[in-house]
């Protein structure tokens, strides 16, 4: 038997495992600025606070002096092998390919979210509520307040990245909860267990975010290098009699404005 796998089902392997990553690979991603990075560092440009003025009649204007910076992030290469038997290969079908493919997203869309969410929670941003409690409105009417304090556009880009447990909490708060207050288009359940608007927030579960730790962002406050996204190659490996398929990918995330990040803290554990 030749030491190969049929070139239609590496190419199906590849397409399957960048299918899944996209669809169930990170629920981070989407929600964060990201960069096409060539080398191995991505830098973010920071542009500060301008302020209107005024001038007279036929007098010079006065610049905004904006203050430009940069944060960087060096990239970092991560992998997700698995071996296939060559004898297995006679006996593969379509549901364990899958499988394999499906588990090789998983893992890369895992590492994505948790390179997303360190680097928000090291960005040192306002802290909400405190552990010893579940959230209740006021927690939330807080986080509303601190965003709109340190003038966070209100463009549709603010997120709530909850913890299943604490996004269940939410569920005690009628606010939240009732159509009553939020609209039956706005229920947590409406059209599936999606994301959900909330006092200007996109609202949404995942394990990414650790219990008791949530992060409120938005989109521009949080950047992901991507230096290669997600590929996949098949190799032959003598020594196991088997091929090796790895996934992989090379990125880095990083805080750019701790102003934009919130961690709102719960109860949970």
């Amino acid at each position: 038997m030749a030491n190969t796998i049929d070139t239609a089902f590496i190419k199906q392997f590849e397409t399957e495992v960048h299918m899944a990553y996209q669809r169930m690979g990170s629920k981070l991603r989407n929600t964060v600025r990201t960069s096409n990075v060539t080398g191995s560092v991505a830098r973010f440009q920071i542009i500060g606070k301008g302020v209107a003025t005024t001038k007279s009649r036929n007098g010079n204007v006065t610049p905004m002096e904006l203050a430009h910076t940069t944060v960087e992030v060096t990239m970092a290469d991560f992998y997700a092998p698995e071996y296939i038997d060559k004898l297995d290969e006679l006996k593969i079908n379509i549901n364990e390919r899958q499988a394999v493919a499906q588990s090789a997203a998983a893992a890369l869309g895992r590492k994505t979210d948790e390179l997303i969410y360190a680097a928000m929670d090291a960005a040192g941003g306002t802290s909400i509520h405190d552990t010893s409690s579940a959230l209740e409105i006021a927690d939330l009417l807080s986080l509303f307040e601190t965003m709109g304090v340190n003038d966070v556009p209100e463009d549709g880009q603010r997120y709530l990245a909850m913890n299943p447990k604490g996004y269940a909490d939410l569920f005690g708060i009628s606010q939240f909860a009732s159509s009553d207050f939020v609209g039956e288009q706005n229920l947590p359940f409406a059209g599936g267990m999606t994301m959900k608007e909330f006092l200007g927030f996109k609202v949404f579960s995942t394990s990414a975010v650790t219990a008791g730790k949530n992060i409120a962002y938005h989109t521009s406050s949080v950047g992901l290098g991507i230096n290669a996204d997600v590929q996949t190659e098949v190799n032959y490996v003598a020594e196991k009699a088997s091929h090796l398929a790895t996934s992989m990918m090379s990125m880095g995330a990083v805080g750019i404005d701790a102003d934009g990040i919130c961690e709102v803290l719960d109860n949970n554990s």
